[in-house]
């Protein structure tokens, strides 16, 4: 039996875990979201695919996360700052200490790595 020091990001015949934004963070619309968690290492460390449906939260990042978006349309506002929109193939860091807001335009998927 060998053992693989690698993973790939496909999604076949992984179940996704559904959630939603909390009720209170809640700006627009009715966003859910689909997040398939692909690694969980040592150290906090968590990478996979999250998909989220039109709709806009607030949003507040105790952990450090790079994602590139893979599809769809989204707006992420920080306080106090300008929107940045987001498209496939644009990439984000959010750090610690983030706060603002996160907008579906268009049912959006991205890839992830956070860093708790």
């Amino acid at each position: 039996m060998t053992v693989s020091n690698f993973i790939t990001f496909g999604i076949d015949g992984i179940a996704p875990e559904f959630g939603a934004p909390e009720p209170d963070r809640i700006i627009s619309g009715n966003p859910q979201f689909r997040t398939w968690n692909l690694e969980e290492a040592e150290g906090g460390l968590y990478s996979g695919i999250w998909e989220a449906t039109p709709g806009k939260w607030r949003i507040v990042y105790e952990e450090w996360e790079y994602f590139s978006l893979l599809s769809g349309h989204s707006i992420v506002t920080e306080d106090g700052g300008e929107p940045v929109h987001l498209k496939a193939g644009d990439r984000m860091i959010l750090k610690p200490g983030f706060k603002g807001t996160w907008e579906v335009v268009e049912t959006t998927r991205k890839d992830y790595v956070i860093k708790v």
